[in-house]
């Protein structure tokens, strides 16, 4: 069976579609795990898979990787049909699951050479192959322990490299940080980026909205088996609707007089200021460009001369929620996204 030729999307640049989904079904009893759902994701990109527990996500891996046959619709991953040839497909991509899947009896080189045998390498290629791995995800002091005394970063990491013996096309990453302390999630996000920076696609799933933002170039958001939204990361955060502008007087004796002079501008749509007097800034809600400019406009034109305007974009968090109407389940650090305006 020959393999699908991939066509070009100039959206992205002239970039070919890596995984081209269509119309994904799949049933577990009376469940419908996913329910029509269509994805795209471009060569040499990071597509983040966001939804909240239940909604599809690790069933969407399954069937992309050859574990499981959707009911109905179509996937090609690198220009392989994923039920009518998964012994190529699986040639050419690799899975890091939610837990690291690794033999604990066996040393991590062990590891990775059983997996480049498995994988048709030669006894000289597997053990090249493995001890290149080690030294990238900095494993080789550790190459001969078993992998039972490696912590759940070590472990995590070398699951990472396991993925990687064959040199996919295609990766899938189903929360692959689930569990790690920040320092080897970072770890694990620098050899993510790298993979990328090498040619790899792409496919994780996550419910950490920070590892969206630092990895994925495009977003999904799936919910009931169904993709309910789409888009780059500043494209769902304008979705969610406004900024806030937070403007601090040049005096602070202003504040006062400067909230009461924005609640008098009369801007048709333009919702209540808010004043936070521990910063010294008065908060107010924008949906457009036009608004911001009528808020700078008619403030100088009372005098009050301006110290300082930031905008606060939507956080993804705030993506999330407003799209699923459910919180990430993993906690994440509520920084607000600040962009400068000159003024």
């Amino acid at each position: 069976m020959t393999r699908i030729d991939k066509t070009p999307d100039n959206s992205t640049g002239g970039r070919p579609v890596a995984v081209s989904v269509r119309g994904l079904v799949k049933h577990y009893g009376e469940t419908k795990a996913l329910d029509g759902v269509d994805l795209d994701v471009h060569e040499g990109t990071v597509m983040g898979v966001l939804g909240p527990n239940g909604a599809g996500k690790t069933t969407l891996v399954r069937c992309l990787s050859t574990l499981i046959t959707p009911d109905a619709g179509t996937a090609i991953v690198a220009g392989y049909d994923t039920v009518k040839q998964p012994r190529q497909l699986r040639r050419v991509i690799g899975l890091t699951g939610q837990y690291a899947s690794v033999d604990e009896k066996l040393s991590g080189r062990e590891n990775l050479y059983m997996i480049g045998r498995l994988l048709d390498l030669s006894r000289k290629d597997a053990r090249s192959r493995a001890d290149s791995l080690l030294e990238r995800f900095s494993l080789t002091d550790a190459a001969t322990r078993p992998a039972k005394t490696y912590s759940g970063g070590m472990r995590r990491r070398l699951d990472l490299a396991a993925s990687m013996i064959g040199r996919p096309h295609v990766l899938y990453l189903d929360e692959p940080t689930t569990g790690l302390d920040p320092r080897t999630r970072n770890e694990v996000w620098d050899e993510v980026k790298s993979m990328v920076r090498d040619g790899v696609t792409v496919l994780l799933t996550t419910q950490y909205m920070e590892e969206a933002e630092q990895l994925a170039s495009e977003l999904t958001v799936v919910d009931h088996g169904k993709v309910i939204a789409r888009g780059g990361i500043e494209e769902l955060k304008a979705k969610v609707g406004g900024r806030t502008l937070r403007i601090r007087p040049a005096d602070p004796l202003e504040l006062r007089p400067l909230a009461g002079a924005l609640d008098d501008l009369g801007i048709t749509g333009l919702a209540t200021t808010t004043v936070d007097p521990d910063s010294g800034t008065v908060l107010v809600p924008i949906l457009s460009d036009e608004q911001l400019t009528a808020v700078v406009g008619a403030v100088t034109a009372r005098g009050i001369t301006i110290g300082s305007i930031v905008t606060e974009l939507p956080s993804l968090d705030e993506v999330f929620l407003s799209i699923t109407g459910e919180k990430p389940s993993a906690p994440q650090d509520a920084r607000p996204e600040l962009e400068e305006v000159a003024v």
